[in-house]
């Protein structure tokens, strides 16, 4: 069975990318637009990893993040941050990565491979 991704984020543009990417590197990807929607996603789809923007409209990847780990089925799915702002690496302590926009597609996948096979 396939490992499945969450892509969260507002930008249309990552979604479509990180989507292809994983999917074209053996993963089964999901995207969500917002916070809400990643974790009803999340809920339905029970990822083996998920990805998140911080600074989207709405609740924010945090929020998003502290609402994801109240759920027993999910609080031990890891988390990379992907974001374009600065000093993100303490917006989820727990993030097992903190990606900067624009990023290196090999690295990620290096850490997406490394987390989940």
């Amino acid at each position: 069975m396939k490992k499945r991704i969450l892509i969260v984020d507002d930008d249309p543009n990552i979604l479509d990318y990180l989507e292809a990417l994983f999917k074209d590197n053996g993963y089964d990807a999901y995207t969500a637009r917002d916070a809400k929607e990643g974790l009803k996603m999340a809920m339905e789809h029970k990822p083996d990893l998920v990805t998140l923007d911080i600074e989207m409209p709405g609740d924010w990847g945090p929020r998003f993040y502290r609402q994801m780990i109240q759920e027993k089925s999910l609080k031990n799915v890891p988390v990379i941050v992907i974001s374009g702002l600065s000093g993100n690496v303490h917006a989820i302590p727990k993030a097992i990565a903190s990606i900067k926009k624009p990023f290196d597609r090999e690295k990620l996948l290096g850490i997406v491979k490394d987390a989940i096979g």
